[in-house]
């Protein structure tokens, strides 16, 4: 099957220029420097996902901020520096977001609104722009996890457009491209769009989910002090799951799994790896991870089990996420656990 190559293995610099607390130059300049991407190159990464939200990007009236760019301008050079490569996933677009925490948030109009995507298609031809000149380096992802199954069809058409439009400008950068349900693995075969060689099928994963976010506060229905460790039998999982919320059902209910290791990560990717042979597209996984509330020994398990799928199968991917977030792994309690996690990426 195609690799993504260069975009094998990375990590996410979320909560930097994305689901940041408040909107604050200070914080843009400090939390993610130079120095923070001389250490992940030596870590053993090839690449970083950025996300950033639009109003980084561009004032309430859609005009490009300059110092907003700088912060990806920046990025690029010290990746170039330390021989990275760069996703620019644009986390929130104006008109939509996938964050759970907005509860009132309209999470369809924009896939139905000529206007809205106007606006998104004009971001993206800036960005587009701006970086064209580097299509060996920097790839592209047009919008984080579409949440509802039900737009699948008018996504695949904003897609369409999408790909029309950058490619007008940046005929040779990569376009990352993923599908609905918070960008379920199970939904990477309902994908059609525009096929070319540098197109590259997404995905997220977190299954279990009831393990990787395990006493998440933003989970509805979640305990905060709710803890399970992994591995255990596939009945634990579902079991659980069902008595805490039906959003944690995720891909443990698909049919045909019956054990949790790397053959149940095999089992979930199948459709998708499926889909990407058939139409000779690279795979990728944008996301994965454990929250950090889980212990050490678990996400060392579990990490070592969706790793040896992701090589199998040659799958990018880019885990979430290097600094806090609720994932992060560059904090008191990663040292102990330091060298096994090195050796399981």
């Amino acid at each position: 099957m195609k690799k993504f190559n260069g975009f094998l293995k990375g990590v996410n610099l979320g909560g930097w220029i994305s689901q940041f607390d408040k909107y604050d130059h200070e914080h843009f300049k400090t939390f993610i420097t130079r120095d923070d991407i001389k250490y992940i190159s030596e870590l053993g990464f090839d690449h970083v996902r950025v996300p950033v939200d639009y109003n980084v990007l561009e004032d309430e009236e859609g005009n490009k901020l300059e110092s907003g760019f700088k912060y990806l301008l920046d990025c690029r050079k010290w990746c170039e520096e330390f021989g990275l490569n760069m996703v620019i996933d644009l986390h929130e677009c104006f008109g939509y977001s996938f964050d759970p925490l907005k509860k009132d948030m309209d999470r369809k109009k924009f896939f139905y609104d000529e206007s809205l995507q106007a606006r998104f298609l004009k971001l993206w031809s800036e960005i587009a722009n701006t970086f064209k000149d580097y299509p060996k380096q920097v790839a592209f992802e047009p919008l984080n996890e579409v949440v509802l199954f039900e737009v699948k069809d008018a996504w695949n058409k904003v897609l369409a457009n999408y790909i029309k439009t950058i490619r007008a400008i940046a005929p040779d950068t990569y376009i990352i491209c993923g599908g609905v349900c918070y960008n379920s693995v199970i939904t990477v075969p309902l994908l059609d769009v525009p096929l070319d060689d540098k197109i590259v099928y997404n995905f997220h994963c977190y299954e279990p989910m009831v393990f990787t976010h395990q006493g998440a506060y933003w989970v509805d229905f979640m305990p905060s002090d709710f803890r399970i460790s992994y591995p255990k039998s596939i009945e634990e999982y579902r079991a659980a799951s069902v008595e805490l919320t039906k959003d944690l059902s995720g891909a443990i209910f698909t049919e045909g799994i019956s054990e949790i290791g790397p053959k149940f990560f095999e089992d979930i990717f199948a459709p998708a790896l499926k889909k990407a042979k058939e139409d000779d597209v690279a795979l990728y996984c944008g996301e994965y991870g454990v929250i950090d509330l889980a212990e050490n020994d678990s996400k060392i398990h579990w990490l070592e089990d969706i790793h040896s799928v992701f090589k199998e199968y040659g799958i990018g991917r880019a885990l979430w996420n290097y600094k806090e977030k609720d994932f992060g792994f560059v904090d008191d309690s990663f040292k102990e656990v330091k060298d096994r996690f090195i050796k399981a990426l």
